[in-house]
């Protein structure tokens, strides 16, 4: 299956560029012409990589790494024409996999692309923890050397609150996830749910747990002691 590669650049004639060389290479190229949703249409594409330029019109390159780096695992390869030590060093810092400037040799590229892919292959599919993974297709989460396959829905709600990281998920985005619609909560369906992925987590010995914020909703403890 040939991997698709999503590209995240203003410049016309440099992003149809791009694509030409990726598809020559035998990969999919999928390109965006609009950035200010560009994190929900990355995530949406769900791509193998992003090739990110930093210079766009309305919004950053480096919101855009981070935004997207909070709420999935897709590598990010900057591709920019900027060249200060200091951008490199901010992109990496906010979850970059790697960094290249403009003008970038086809074949330096090409290379960089396939080292990111080799690395991070299989790894698109999981969310980490504090200190375990889950597979988000299959629901299966490692710990300390083990592993256990999550019931659908205690996977379902765990990958929600592993993607908001130490936001606080609401009632009705947990509603969302388990049954598509926010129409109707049934808010007891749902705490009997987050009960049994709570015991789960607290048989499997996560250092996280699910903290319940009473009005609000729920979320991951940041981590750390448990």
């Amino acid at each position: 299956m040939m991997k698709k590669i999503a590209v995240v650049e203003d410049e016309i004639y440099m992003r149809e560029e791009l694509c030409r060389m990726l598809e020559k290479a035998g990969y999919t190229p999928a390109a965006l012409d609009s950035f200010q949703n560009a994190v929900e249409t990355l995530t949406a594409l769900s791509p193998d990589l992003v090739v990110l330029d930093l210079n766009l019109p309305g919004i950053s390159g480096f919101q855009i790494c981070r935004d997207l780096k909070q709420k999935t695992a897709i590598p990010v390869l900057v591709l920019t024409s900027r060249d200060q030590m200091q951008d490199e060093l901010h992109a990496l810092e906010l979850g970059a996999d790697e960094f290249l400037t403009k003008p970038c040799r086809r074949e330096r590229l090409l290379a960089r692309i396939s080292n990111i892919l080799k690395r991070f292959e299989g790894r698109t599919n999981l969310l980490e923890g504090a200190d375990f993974l889950l597979d988000r297709t299959t629901y299966t989460i490692f710990i300390h050397n083990t592993s256990a396959v999550l019931p659908k829905n205690q996977g379902k709600l765990l990958e929600v609150l592993l993607r908001a990281r130490d936001r606080t998920v609401t009632a009705r985005e947990l509603a969302m996830a388990l049954w598509g619609t926010d129409e109707f909560i049934d808010e007891n369906a749902l705490q009997v749910n987050m009960t049994r992925l709570k015991k789960t987590m607290a048989g499997l010995g996560t250092v996280q747990k699910v903290e319940t914020l009473r009005g609000q909703g729920y979320r991951l403890e940041r981590g750390g002691q448990p």
